[in-house]
């Protein structure tokens, strides 16, 4: 048996940490989209897109992992990195402080930067990147934050790919605080063709991009509520 976890925004949620997504205006976290995290725009912008980013970045160092992100790692314990597969949308380190194991950034990690002078992938930490910041493999100073902006592409989406071919009968899929718009997460279920694993949804509310009927198993409530009835669903499989 393995689990797949694949989580959104909505697991990080009661740890303080913004979904900062508002589909009716276009903005995150009050700022425009396209000027702060689009691929095509982001150099104009250059200064405000790392003000943006630097301030997620210090906003997330004192943030804690919830039980949520602790019973992935529990699991991990009791049923062996290799066999809980944790996928995620989000770039905060919660998994990390959690002390989940290889955890697939699909969209990056907001602690790292992506030089794109030498394009190497360097840590900072939960520092602020300024006019003065120097890449530490070749002194360049022309850096992005490592975070899949909008219309860039996203190359862990092959990791996300193979774990659904991988998935069998025997194995656990649990979706949680996800949309289900940015990852169309119900095609990646109805793919899974003649296999029968048992399917679980775990989000606040209703989304128009996810079909309850794909799922054995539905909780729309808080990850915090809804995880510990879900443990009882993975002891039981």
């Amino acid at each position: 048996m393995k689990i797949y976890i694949i989580s959104g925004a909505g697991i990080s949620a009661p740890s303080g940490i913004s979904t900062f997504r508002d589909e009716e205006k276009g903005l995150w976290n009050n700022h425009d989209i396209n000027e702060i995290c689009n691929i095509d725009t982001w150099r104009k912008n250059y200064d405000k897109v790392h003000r943006f980013y630097n301030d997620m970045r210090i906003n997330m160092k004192d943030k804690e992992p919830n039980a949520a992100h602790l019973q992935i790692a529990k699991w991990q314990e009791q049923y062996g990195e290799e066999n809980v597969i944790n996928i995620t949308q989000n770039i905060d380190d919660l998994f990390e402080k959690a002390n989940v194991k290889n955890t697939i950034h699909l969209h990056g990690e907001l602690t790292k930067m992506n030089c794109h002078v030498c394009d190497s992938i360097y840590d900072i930490n939960y520092s602020s990147f300024t006019n003065e910041s120097t890449c530490p493999i070749c002194n360049g100073k022309y850096s992005k934050p490592n975070v899949v902006f909008f219309g860039e592409q996203a190359p862990k989406y092959a990791l996300l790919n193979k774990a659904f071919r991988d998935i069998t009968s025997d194995d656990i899929v649990i979706i949680v605080g996800t949309l289900g718009k940015i990852v169309p997460i119900d095609l990646y279920i109805k793919g899974i063709y003649g296999k029968k694993p048992l399917k679980i949804l775990n989000n606040l509310e209703v989304s128009k991009y996810i079909d309850e009927i794909h799922y054995d198993h539905v909780f729309y409530e808080s990850c915090i509520e809804a995880f510990p009835k879900i443990d009882i669903l993975v002891k039981l499989k």
